[in-house]
């Protein structure tokens, strides 16, 4: 194994280069503070390095590769083991464990501090990747809620369910008074089976929920930072 990495360095391994200009120590202490491991039951095997989870996490993002497949091509790369300090034999994370690791980091909201800290580092090795930028928006469903006019009108206005429904605490845990309606825009096709040509029209879907914002760098694909809002937005 020693031979084929060194093999692998002297073609050139794009993630040793990524190791030598990213330190990803520096992703430790927010890491630690977002997923809060507490007391592990006596026998249970211990959590995998909180930064070796985000490497693994930037691996997939970097491939656009699902949890089930990072199992598989953990195990069978070795370039991608050397990156993440596993040796041939040592347990690796599965996919159920990637899913737990970002939903933690999710639920925290510590992906705004990781890229942070990302292009901290970027700027202090005199990088400056600004090529433009690009925001996606992505429209993500919410439950739609049944309340009267009044009920409606006061989420509107920003009270809380809390506020709204005082005497019923469980309602108000079920309810979501953030989501919001929206209009979303496509094209369908007109063309009747068999035809040739496809006409375009013009339709508008409603949608009630949020909506998500990720900005990226058009020339660098560098992400440059994610936001979320309701849907009317």
């Amino acid at each position: 194994m020693t031979d084929h990495l060194a093999r692998l360095s002297a073609t050139g391994d794009p993630l040793e280069a990524l190791e030598r200009h990213v330190d990803f120590e520096v992703f430790r202490p927010v890491l630690i503070e977002a997923l809060r491991y507490g007391e592990r039951p006596k026998g249970g095997r211990p959590p995998y390095d909180p930064v070796v989870m985000f490497k693994v996490l930037v691996l997939a993002s970097m491939h656009n590769l699902s949890d089930e497949r990072m199992e598989f091509l953990i195990r069978d790369r070795f370039s991608w083991l050397r990156f993440l300090g596993f040796q041939i034999g040592e347990p690796t994370p599965d996919q159920k464990t990637i899913w737990l690791f970002r939903e933690k980091l999710t639920q925290a909201g510590a992906f705004k501090a990781l890229l942070g800290a990302f292009e901290d580092q970027l700027r202090e090795r005199g990088y400056k990747p600004t090529g433009g930028q690009i925001v996606d928006a992505t429209l993500v469903s919410a439950p739609r809620q049944r309340m009267t006019k009044e009920e409606k009108e006061r989420a509107k206005a920003g009270e809380a369910a809390s506020d709204i429904w005082p005497d019923d605490p469980a309602k108000a845990a079920q309810k979501d008074t953030d989501a919001r309606w929206t209009v979303k825009y496509s094209k369908v096709k007109t063309t009747k089976e068999g035809e040739k040509d496809a006409g375009l029209v013009d339709i508008s879907v409603p949608h009630f929920g949020y909506k998500n914002h990720v900005s990226i760098d058009r020339k660098w694909r560098f992400i440059r930072g994610e936001t979320g809002t309701n849907a009317a937005r």
